[in-house]
């Protein structure tokens, strides 16, 4: 199914199909409108690279996240703190937010989603849920996360430190996001260029929102 700015771009392409025959007659119908035809000669030039551009807007704005080559689970495990996310309903009002996952016998991950609500002291609020690689004969980055049956959704490592110390979710939808990393902060330097990377995957940086964690470790 074409979106709407495709339909309109082939639209136009068939106009300027046409165009060629109307402006001939136009060009024999006497000196006199030589000028007008010409015009809109020039005019059907400038239009003609709209068609190719507006498709290729539509193609690039759906064009597939990619992900990590490959992940260690067992190294990806354990304690992760969020850094920055786009802002979801089902996270309003948390700070302190962090992520735990355990690695089950049979292969799956337990994950225990851990936030303050609203302050630094405020009540803990706890989710639980499990995740397992989506499809494990095409990669180990995209993963399936469940909380409760039988909604589940989709957890994609699109950037991973080499040393496991920082870490990108995203979503093919391009949805959702989160910046996650061993330690409550990043460096500056360093959270600076992961955003240079989220935004040659695609995403606009305007939601993202930095999250609130203690000070320390």
């Amino acid at each position: 199914m074409l979106s709407q700015p495709a339909r309109s771009a082939r639209a136009l392409a068939a106009r300027l199909r046409r165009a060629p025959r109307a402006l001939a007659l136009a060009l024999a119908d006497g000196s006199q409108r030589t000028q007008s035809a010409l015009a809109t000669a020039a005019m059907l030039r400038r239009a003609a690279l709209a068609p190719a551009a507006l498709l290729a807007a539509c193609s690039s704005a759906h064009a597939p996240l990619r992900v990590v080559d490959d992940v260690d689970l067992d190294r990806y495990t354990g304690k992760w703190y969020e850094i920055a996310s786009y802002p979801q309903r089902f996270q309003r009002g948390c700070v302190a937010t962090s992520a735990t996952y355990t690695r089950r016998a049979d292969g799956r991950i337990d994950v225990l989603n851990e936030c303050r609500n609203q302050s630094l002291d405020g009540e803990l609020r706890r989710a639980e849920g499990v995740a397992w690689i989506a499809d494990p004969g095409e990669s180990n980055a995209k993963l399936l996360v469940q909380f409760f049956w039988p909604f589940r959704g989709d957890y994609w490592i699109i950037e991973l430190d080499d040393d496991y110390h920082y870490a990108v979710i995203g979503h093919p939808s391009r949805e959702y996001l989160w910046i996650l990393a061993r330690t409550p902060s990043l460096e500056p330097a360093l959270y600076a260029r992961l955003l240079e990377r989220i935004e040659a995957h695609g995403y606009a940086l305007e939601p993202l929102e930095r999250t609130l964690q203690p000070s320390g470790p």
